[in-house]
């Protein structure tokens, strides 16, 4: 079975756009479950090509699992509870500024860099730095 797949996480050059979110990032769940909505938690796994990301502790779904058995051991049977994706758009980013949680979105900008080549020589470049937006600090 085909991955189910949204034309618009791709470029025009066939690529997976990158996500704004990455792993281990705390976010506010924005809209959703009623029991989800405001809570806060870790980005467990992103998903790019789905927009799709994992959040510790949110979207919680419950699993029944059949016993199997295999050559590495066996896994009982039962009732699991676990994460389930949720979208990139049901969250948003949460930075701390001042001892105070400030829910933002993400800007980039480029910073001059210093690079050393392997000769010892050195030349100048750029790399993108991503940014709060309301505050202005890089994340």
């Amino acid at each position: 079975m085909a991955s189910k797949t949204l034309k618009s996480s791709y470029t025009k050059t066939g690529r997976v756009k990158p996500l704004h979110l990455k792993k281990g990032d705390l976010v506010r769940v924005i809209t959703g479950k009623r029991a989800d909505r405001g809570r806060e938690g870790k980005i467990i796994e992103v998903f790019p090509e789905r927009q799709r990301v994992i959040v510790e502790g949110v979207n919680r779904i419950t699993k029944h699992t059949k016993p199997t058995q295999n050559a590495t051991g066996s896994t009982p049977g039962g009732i699991v509870v676990t994460e389930a994706p949720m979208h990139v758009s049901n969250v948003m980013l949460v930075v701390e500024h001042e001892g105070a949680k400030v829910v933002t979105r993400v800007g980039y900008t480029r910073v001059a860099i210093e690079k050393t080549r392997a000769d010892g020589t050195t030349s100048k470049g750029f790399r993108s730095v991503r940014v709060a937006r309301k505050t202005g600090e890089e994340i």
